[in-house]
């Protein structure tokens, strides 16, 4: 039986630490899936399964503990800047402004209630409670890439000996964080008289936010006499508007357009443009009729090409020439799930779908060019992901002194990864770095790193939790905490209603993407059957998760170093 005592207890054990780590993963994973009153904690429990096998023992040696904490921490707050990257400049886009404005507001005033809750109800002369009440700070928000990035920069204020475990107050102040999300978000439905009802119906009438983007669809009959003798380009540029014509039908034939394709009068159109630019279309080209484009005397196909070869990343579709090259039309691009119209200086990038419509050769030899290899999809680009964590990790060690902070400031492993990350899930085509992943494959580089960090933590503050419980501050993290986590969702979900009447599916989307909280967003989309929660949720999250790790750094670097 020594061997089985052995692999329990020798800590330098390569065994012994893959066992810790499976043992803790599995047993926080398995218990964060029960749920309570419909909500569950959820990955965030992998937290205190490791509190609860470092207050018995069971541990490793501190230096693989630091390693596998770090690197799990890179790698899940990389594979989050590639995720929320591409969306993060257009959610400033079409009102995201205000939200956003209203996010960063509800951050601040997390910062200053943490810093009253601080000066009020704890010992300031104690070096160690400032630091605690970061963590508590980050566990009533949620948000675990804060608390990342304050045990990162509290390296570089204490000596190694001395970092405070400021996971014990993260995870006193978690469980209540979830909860009074959700809570101070069904207050303020009270507080401002909220008919759920009436928000859902006001959102059926209310015009669709993308509708410079989305495509719109439309038969046309040609009526404008002065169109008679004009090609496709001339109208464009007369019009400026950018549409695309698929299909044309003149004197009983069907055919493909290009840009030297002649309207004449009676000439039936199928157009696609941005829905914003529908209007206007209709009013220059002519009325709207039904047409059967089935009875065509040359046979087309319209088919979804995959976008897979990396030489078609970051061109535009006016690059292509698809058009005038091939003879087909491209009407529409799906791209995370949405529908784009499909402009000409719209750039493509690998995972994009396009609908491509023409003669079935002619479409085909477009499928080749493009790849349309779904398979090859499959395979997640690992040296984009490397490449742009070792930039990451350059860029985040770049020293900047500032006036008055004992440290230069950094943004270290959490900041400088996730800046890099979201530039090159952006940008990164411009220099061939093929960024795309699946959905299925970012989430599980996401959750692996996360379990990591989580496990690491755990286990390193196990030994002191119930200490800091029983006989520290423990009651006083939980109530601050949650005094943390309400008063500003009640105070800017009241403007953000009242003053700038948001939509309170919107304000619920807005509150659960600041606070980076996924049961929050479940419990909003529980309760509306539009897609207004989860606008609102992905318009702010990029920008949130960016504030709440350098927010982080700021915090310790300027005040517990002090």
């Amino acid at each position: 039986m020594d061997w089985l005592i052995n692999l329990f207890t020798d800590n330098d054990s390569v065994a012994h630490i893959a066992l810790l780590y499976a043992s803790v993963i599995a047993v926080g994973v398995l218990l964060g899936k029960i749920k309570i009153g419909g909500i569950s904690l959820g990955v965030t429990f992998v937290l205190f399964a490791g509190i609860a096998a470092g207050h018995i023992g069971f541990t490793a040696t501190p230096s693989v503990l630091s390693f596998l904490q770090e690197f799990g921490l890179i790698l899940f707050v990389f594979m989050i800047g590639l995720q929320v990257g591409p969306g993060f400049f257009e959610s400033f886009k079409r009102g995201g402004v205000t939200l956003n404005a209203l996010s960063a507001t509800t951050i601040l005033l997390n910062i200053l209630v943490m810093f009253a809750c601080y000066y009020i109800f704890f010992d300031t002369s104690n070096p160690l409670n400032l630091p605690m009440m970061v963590g508590t700070l980050y566990g009533a928000v949620t948000n675990t890439p804060g608390l990342g990035a304050a045990n990162e920069a509290l390296a570089s204020v204490f000596s190694h000996e001395n970092i405070p475990q400021i996971a014990n107050g993260y995870a006193c102040a978690y469980p209540l964080g979830v909860l009074g999300i959700i809570g101070a978000t069904i207050a303020i439905r009270y507080f401002c008289k909220v008919r759920l009802e009436k928000e859902e119906n006001d959102l059926d009438e209310s015009e669709n936010e993308n509708g410079a983007v989305k495509p719109h669809f439309l038969n046309l009959e040609v009526t404008n006499s002065y169109l008679e003798g004009k090609t496709i380009i001339q109208v464009h540029n007369f019009l400026n508007r950018d549409f695309v014509c698929s299909r044309l039908l003149h004197d009983g034939h069907v055919s493909i357009p290009t840009g030297n394709t002649q309207f004449h009068i009676g000439d039936r159109l199928f157009v696609v443009c941005a829905e914003n630019d529908a209007e206007a279309i209709i009013a220059f080209i002519g009325p709207e009729v039904e047409t059967d484009w089935e009875k065509q005397d040359e046979p087309m196909v319209s088919k979804r090409i995959v976008v897979t070869h990396p030489s078609i990343n970051g061109k535009t579709l006016g690059q292509l020439h698809l058009s005038s090259g091939f003879g087909v039309n491209v009407t529409r691009v799906t791209r995370h799930g949405m529908d784009l119209f499909a402009s000409s200086s719209l750039a493509l990038q690998v995972g994009d779908r396009i609908m491509v419509v023409g003669q079935e050769g002619a479409v085909n030899r477009v499928a080749n060019v493009m790849g349309n290899s779904v398979k090859r999809l499959n395979a997640p680009n690992i040296a984009t992901i490397f490449i742009g964590i070792i930039v990451g990790i350059i860029f985040g060690s770049i020293p900047v002194a500032c006036p008055g902070v004992p440290v230069p400031i950094k943004l270290g492993i959490a900041g400088g990864p996730l800046i890099i990350a979201i530039l090159i899930g952006r940008f990164g085509y411009k220099v061939h770095l093929v960024t795309y992943t699946t959905t299925s494959a970012n989430m599980m580089l996401r959750e692996f790193g996360l379990v990591l960090f989580l496990a690491s933590v755990g286990i390193k503050a196990g030994g002191g939790f119930m200490e800091t419980i029983v006989q520290g501050d423990g009651l006083k993290y939980v109530y601050t905490g949650f005094l943390i986590t309400v008063i500003p969702i009640l105070i800017v979900g009241t403007i953000a209603r009242l003053k700038y009447k948001f939509n309170y599916f919107t304000i619920m989307g807005m509150i659960a993407g600041t606070y980076t909280d996924p049961p929050a967003l479940a419990y909003a989309n529980s309760v509306c059957s539009k897609e207004a929660p989860a606008v609102g949720y992905s318009a702010v999250y990029p920008l949130s998760m960016f504030l709440r790790i350098f927010t982080a750094q700021i915090i310790v670097l300027f005040f517990c170093g002090i």
